[in-house]
Parts: structure tokens; sequence; C-alpha cells
């Protein structure tokens, strides 16, 4: 019931609401920036806010889709509580996936970390952690090949990629851990994101394009949970009414629309 209200209470003061398949590309090069969607047709804005957000990128093997939360999670914080006293896979081998492993085991009975390499790619006061820890065994070098079930996961097929050799591992739940994906194909022509295609921003949520800002998910940062992109989003908001106010007469149109 939240978001209605919070609609409403947008619409008025004036916000105006847009369904489109997406945006296909941003030009930046003068002070009005072109937002080209989907359908052709464009808007022209003095400011911008991008927040696109991200999805966990996925394994693509055999069954993933399938036990996407029947089993299959990529958020500890939000399904951790599902899994007490069960047991369960945790895929990955960088900080996220060792953090998340400790954390979950206050709620499971036994946690398997599984890594394709010889060498985890964490800190090292997180790999200790994990490796000292009695609810959690580590298979290295191992790579999950399928995921079984009827309703729900049941099992996961892994791989041992020094031997060859497959072995049919019962488990109640998978938490995939192997790195998080922005939604930022559509930005690959501005000179604003890092080699992983995350949005790099100041303090104050700006990006190295004067009047483009950036809030959430799609943006370098180490927590992406809905408390801290709410955080990113008021302070992009205020950013941009303070921007807006500097730059240009406040009885100037903010943004009209062309086709």
């Amino acid at each position: 019931m939240v978001w209605p209200i919070m609609k409403k209470q947008a619409k008025s003061f004036g916000v105006e609401f847009m369904t489109i398949d997406g945006v296909k590309k941003i030009e930046a090069d003068h002070d009005l920036k072109v937002i080209t969607l989907s359908n052709e047709s464009a808007l022209q804005s003095h400011a911008i806010i991008l927040a696109p957000g991200g999805r966990p990128r996925m394994l693509n093997v055999e069954g993933e889709t399938s036990f996407g939360g029947k089993g299959i999670s990529y958020c500890a914080t939000c399904d951790g509580d599902f899994f007490t006293d069960k047991k369960i896979v945790v895929v990955g081998g960088g900080n996220a996936a060792l953090e998340e492993a400790v954390s979950l085991t206050k709620y499971a009975s036994s946690v398997t970390i599984v890594h394709m390499f010889d060498h985890f790619q964490a800190f090292p006061f997180a790999i200790e952690e994990a490796i000292k820890h009695p609810k959690i065994d580590i298979r290295m070098e191992t790579v999950v090949e399928k995921f079984y079930g009827d309703e729900k996961l049941e099992a996961v097929s892994l791989k041992d990629l020094k031997t060859g050799l497959i072995e049919h591992f019962p488990t109640d739940g998978a938490f995939i851990f192997i790195g998080y994906q922005p939604n930022t194909e559509f930005l690959g022509d501005l000179p604003i994101l890092n080699k992983h295609g995350e949005i790099l921003v100041n303090k104050d949520m700006q990006t190295t394009i004067p009047g483009i800002f950036a809030a959430g998910d799609s943006t370098e940062k180490k927590y992406r949970q809905i408390s801290t992109a709410i955080g990113d989003g008021t302070i992009a908001a205020l950013s941009v009414a303070a921007y807006v106010h500097e730059q240009h007469s406040i009885s100037q149109p903010l943004i009209n629309q062309s086709v």
C-alpha cells in the first residue's frame, strides 16, 4: 500500500509518470539532456536521476530459473530465516559469498561453500572466518551443474573440476553470490561507468557529467539494500533541486517532451 500513497503524493506535486518499455540512449553533449525512449519519442531535461537498479548474476545452469524463490535465493538478508535448521549450499568465492555464508550459519544447520577456483577472491579475515566456522564445509574447484527437485529444490549436481566426478548433493536451499549486474547497458556510450558497469557517483550522487545523477543498486557501492537505495534517492533528489536552482532560472521548464 505504500507505493500508491507515494505515487499519489508525487502526482500532487506535478510529477508525471510514464510507462515505457525502456530507454534506448541518453545524449548529454549539451545543457539539455536528451533521453530517447524505446518508442522513439524523446524527453529533454536539465537534469536526470538514473535509478535502473540491477540483478544478481546467475549461474545459468539447468533448474536455476525453475527453483528461483523455491529454494534458490540471491539474498541472505532477505531469505536466510526461511532455512532455519536446513542444509544449504552457497555458491561463490568473493567477499559477499563468504560473509553471507557465515551469516547464514545463524539459521542453517550446515553450509557448504562451492567455488570453482582453487583460491578465494576475498579479504583474508573473511576467508579465515569461513574456513574456521564449524558449520561450514568448503568444496573448492567445484561447480554446480544442475538443480533438482519437484515443487522445491531438493538437490544440486556438483562437478569436481579436478577429477570430473559428479555428485548428487542433497540440499534444502542454494544461495548464489557470484556478482551483481547493474541494468546499465543502455548507458554504454556515457563515460560514467566503472569496469563492472556500475555508475560512478560522488557524495551528492552526481556523475562526472553535470546534470546527471544516479541512485540505488546500479551505483558503485558495497551494500545493496532497500534502505540504502532510499537514502541514495533522497540525496539525489535534493542534489538535483540544488543543481537546477544554481544552473537555471526556476521559471524555465525543467522537462519537455518531443517526438
